[in-house]
């Protein structure tokens, strides 16, 4: 059987963009997920807890609005 690989899925925006800081929405993938949506752990996001950052993203298109001008769109490939 060959091996191949399976993009990570952002847990912000849902792009599968590879982990890390994701490209499109610019959150830091730190392990959080909907069990925890709604801690503020700190670390490389801040502020910001999971379900507020979605929540930015569907009104500003970024996990924060300072975010905005570093963010772009997904490409076709990275669509959820």
């Amino acid at each position: 059987m060959g091996e191949y690989w399976l993009p990570v899925t952002c847990p912000c925006c849902a792009a599968r963009t590879g982990g890390g800081t994701c490209p499109v929405c610019f959150w830091t993938d730190d392990g959080q997920g909907d069990a925890d949506a709604d801690v503020v752990r700190g670390g490389p996001n801040g502020d910001l807890s999971l379900t507020y950052a979605r929540l930015n993203f569907a009104v500003y298109g970024a996990s924060h609005p300072r975010y905005q001008d570093m963010v772009r769109p997904a490409r076709p490939d990275e669509r959820p």
